[in-house]
């Protein structure tokens, strides 16, 4: 029987660094973390069909929330919805290690072949320390060479860039058609943060991948490429969630 594990890779981080502030044009740490709904609503799609999970970070240190994403503006106003992702995410602390995830290190080549696949959930925290991640990059490499289905979105593809740090130094996902956050969307974030931001969209399209955005009549879309699919935002959530599941069954 194929494997019915899910290998979730998180963030250890609670804020991104924020460039060129204030007079002296210093970067300072902005709170982030997770994007809520960006992991809760593929992550309760991937229970319901009967995956176990595994939560992985760099260090193993608990994941935050971007506070962003708590808000009631984040879900529309829909209290209830919020309500049950909230309660999601503490039952998986309570069953599933969601408070003290794997360490990448301790994850083996071995075990690796036990996963079905990947999904890596946005936030601002990935821009502080999944992109040059040479523990990661090898994780990546794995599901990347056997074409297990991968699923990122919003800021998640800036983890891509650690297959850079890992092995031969080759960014395993040149030529691949991806869907992230975009250079436009962090601008806006830029304007009401008053400070510059790494980007995802500019850091894959210099890596070698081809960029598709997800913003005007398609916002919310997701983007299929080989064994990866991915999303540029919070509303590409449920999406990308049916989409992975439909890869994962095939």
């Amino acid at each position: 029987m194929a494997p019915k594990k899910i290998l979730i890779i998180m963030s250890d981080s609670d804020h991104f660094p924020l460039h060129n502030t204030g007079t002296e044009g210093k970067t300072v740490p902005q709170p982030s973390g997770f994007f809520l709904m960006e992991l809760a609503k593929p992550l309760q799609k991937i229970l319901d069909a009967g995956y176990e999970v595994t939560f992985a970070s760099p260090k193993g240190n608990e994941p935050k929330p971007d506070p962003l994403s708590e808000s009631l503006i984040a879900f529309a106003g829909n209290f209830y919805e919020r309500q049950r992702e909230n309660e999601l995410i503490e039952r998986m602390k309570r069953e599933n290690g969601f408070a003290s995830p794997r360490k990448f290190s301790d994850i083996s080549d071995e075990e690796l072949e036990s996963f079905a696949g990947v999904f890596i959930p946005g936030g601002h925290a990935p821009l502080a320390d999944l992109g040059d991640d040479p523990e990661l990059g090898r994780i990546l490499k794995h599901f990347h060479a056997e074409h297990k289905p991968t699923a990122v979105i919003c800021h998640g593809p800036y983890a891509f860039l650690s297959t850079k740090a890992a092995g031969d130094g080759q960014f395993a996902y040149k030529g691949y058609k991806i869907t992230s956050w975009s250079d436009a969307e962090e601008k806006m974030m830029e304007t009401m943060l008053r400070g510059e931001i790494d980007k995802v969209e500019s850091n894959l399209r210099d890596a070698g991948a081809d960029m598709v955005e997800g913003v005007g009549e398609k916002f919310g879309a997701i983007t299929v490429d080989r064994e990866v699919v991915s999303g540029g935002n919070p509303l590409a959530a449920n999406a990308l969630g049916d989409k992975f599941l439909e890869m994962l069954k095939s």
